[in-house]
């Protein structure tokens, strides 16, 4: 199959380039990167909106696995557009559609994205408030369903609650019946409890542990993107063998966890969880995922996103922000801006 393009003037792009692994300091705009050229198996986007995760921050530093050297155009989750086919995409969908979906340099106005991956942006959504849809919804619902098994009557430990998995987490918990234990930092505990959770708990609480235990015994199901600040918590407040963690972040920096703590400590079920592995080696696992998700959005459990949106100029000062702690929900860059 040859490639399918809409006609689009000029060949360059804005795009932001991650020019060291120095973090996001050195994330600098560029207005005359190469347009890409979509390949086998590809779609190429018209950006719309660019959703920015806190993957992104551990990528300026070179410490998320498998990412790429610098420099590079930065993001990787993105809605827009498809204004370009690239060979071998079997059933494409046609030019113009809005999906949301994920792929290589997506803090630009144009980048390709694996056509198997994509889901097309809901009716009557824009493309901003679809981010989300296959990266922070499909990380909740995998760690709550898929791996979390998750049952009704059950308590739920969010860590991180405020943030776009934890947001989602939370509802979807709630709606499957649990009862739901969040942390925040106590400026975003208006926002957590909006969404339905019963307990939101100070995360650098010095008792934290103790707190939990106090409030409901012990927890069925741990959520845990946090890492060292938060992982001894989570060990201690797990019921033991029955009581499971997802571990799908570090944000706080890598946590140890040994055979003799697992043998004689903590007997609990640990289980890691990569949405992007996830869905490259368990793809029908994967589809059945996003299969899930477009019920939920009709049921209008999954509401439309509401992004802070940014514009692309200001990436680095969004990601230096994420990195600190300081936001809250879903953010969002707009490469015309």
């Amino acid at each position: 199959m040859e490639i399918k393009e809409q006609h689009i003037a000029g060949q360059t792009v804005r795009a932001l380039v991650q020019r060291s692994h120095s973090g996001p300091k050195d994330l600098a705009l560029t207005t005359d990167h190469p347009r890409p050229t979509p390949g086998p198996g590809e779609y190429l986007i018209r950006v719309g909106a660019a959703g920015v995760n806190f993957a992104d921050v551990m990528q300026s530093h070179g410490t998320y696995g498998g990412g790429p050297q610098a420099p590079y155009v930065a993001g990787f989750e993105a809605a827009g557009e498809i204004v370009g086919v690239g060979p071998d995409v079997d059933s494409p969908l046609r030019l113009g559609t809005h999906v949301v979906g994920a792929g290589p340099g997506a803090f630009a106005q144009y980048m390709t994205m694996p056509a198997a991956g994509v889901l097309p942006v809901p009716s009557g959504w824009s493309d901003a408030e679809a981010l989300g849809l296959v990266l922070n919804w499909a990380t909740a619902l995998a760690a709550l369903k898929t791996l979390g098994e998750i049952k009704a009557g059950e308590v739920v430990l969010v860590h991180a609650a405020a943030g776009g998995v934890g947001q989602a987490a939370v509802r979807l918990a709630r709606h499957y019946g649990a009862r739901v234990i969040a942390t925040a930092s106590p400026t975003k505990h208006d926002t957590v409890e909006a969404l339905g959770a019963d307990e939101v708990l100070d995360s650098r609480h010095p008792d934290l542990a103790q707190e939990i235990t106090r409030r409901v015994g012990g927890v069925d199901l741990v959520l845990e993107s946090v890492g060292q600040a938060t992982f001894k918590t989570s060990l201690s407040v797990t019921k033991p063998f029955t009581g499971r963690i997802v571990v799908f972040g570090a944000a706080s920096g890598d946590a140890t966890l040994t055979t003799h703590d697992l043998v004689f400590t903590h007997q609990v079920q640990v289980k890691g969880l990569h949405i992007g592995a996830l869905a490259v080696t368990a793809p029908s696992l994967y589809r059945t995922l996003l299969a899930e998700i477009e019920a939920l959005i009709a049921r209008g459990v999954y509401p439309p996103g509401t992004p802070e949106v940014h514009p692309l100029a200001e990436g680095a000062r969004v990601l230096e922000q994420l990195e600190s702690g300081r936001t809250r929900g879903k953010l969002a860059l707009d490469p015309w801006r």
